[in-house]
């Protein structure tokens, strides 16, 4: 069988490992080297002009159904859980707890309950409701199982490593946010993100306040496309008298925008962190959908209604 294997920037590291064991099954084995930023970016067009029988994606539950064979490899990692006591302590008053990680330790979410369970808090793990698969998972672009759970809980607790993860969520809910990252150790309060955020989106917004023309994104990864948004907010641009046009791309680069000098500001239909990750390298503000609709919202209103009422 022809495979071709994909892994994400975090397990690439082990490619090569997999490959030689797939090889030595007497299958044909290519490994994608392409960017890969979840189970939203598959491989298939690379699998397709490989002409491979399948693709093989490490590391990430289904996240939608595509036209071609996929097979989704769960890739646990256990974490070390000696720092939860400590972070369970620190917690103090807060008793309702909201708990949870990604896929790569949702095998060790019900012991990471028991901990906090063990010194008296109450535990509530949440349902998604979008793309995540599992209860108590979160992904970078689905927070449900906290979303779900804010009304309900004194407080948010992720735990795994890093801040992509619960960045999204914080950004999502109301309640304190907390991080228990076992890899380095710490116990993370996260609430200042919060307002940084908030304030990053007025600015992006009261910068686009003048803006005319506008340029929306629109993704052609398996999991990003939409382009029926992108066709709804370019009508709705063009009513307020602006200019605006879809851009395409597999993988948006800043720099590569940058270029497109002509437009005043962007419009982000594709991965919703795009808007609010890493986009200071951008020259014009990127705006999400909820930020058009809220800068349309502060102008005078429809010029094409003006127009029909004189």
């Amino acid at each position: 069988m022809k495979l071709l294997l994909q892994f994400p920037e975090g397990l690439k590291q082990f490619a090569l490992k997999h490959a030689r064991k797939l090889e030595s099954e007497g299958h044909e084995v290519y490994i994608s080297a392409t960017p890969n930023f979840g189970a939203c970016d598959l491989a298939i067009d690379e699998a397709k002009a490989l002409g491979a029988d399948k693709l093989m994606h490490f590391g990430h539950a289904e996240f939608s159904k595509v036209d071609f064979p996929v097979e989704y490899l769960f890739y646990p990692i256990d974490a070390p859980l000696e720092i939860i006591e400590s972070a369970i302590k620190a917690l103090g008053k807060y008793n309702t707890i909201g708990l949870v990680t990604t896929v790569q330790h949702i095998h060790q979410l019900e012991q990471v309950k028991g901990e906090f369970e063990k010194l008296g808090k109450t535990v509530l793990i949440g349902k998604p409701y979008g793309f995540a698969k599992h209860q108590g998972q979160i992904l970078g672009c689905d927070i449900g199982s906290s979303a779900t759970l804010d009304r309900k809980v004194d407080c948010h607790v992720y735990f795994g490593g890093g801040l992509f993860h619960p960045l999204g969520a914080l950004y999502n809910t109301t309640k304190p946010f907390f991080a228990i990252d076992p890899f380095i150790n710490k116990f993370l309060f996260l609430d200042g993100y919060r307002e940084e955020h908030k304030k990053r989106e007025r600015g992006k917004i009261m910068r686009s306040i003048e803006a005319k023309r506008f340029g929306i994104l629109v993704s052609t990864k398996n999991g990003q496309t939409n382009l029926n948004l992108a066709k709804v907010l370019k009508r709705k641009i063009e009513l307020y008298g602006c200019e605006a046009a879809i851009l395409v791309a597999n993988t948006f680069d800043f720099d590569y925008l940058n270029n497109l000098m002509e437009f005043d500001a962007f419009v982000n239909t594709a991965c919703p962190r795009l808007t609010t990750d890493d986009n200071e390298r951008l020259r014009k503000p990127l705006l999400s959908a909820n930020n058009v609709m809220e800068l349309l919202a502060m102008r005078e209103g429809p010029k094409i209604a003006q127009k029909s009422q004189n």
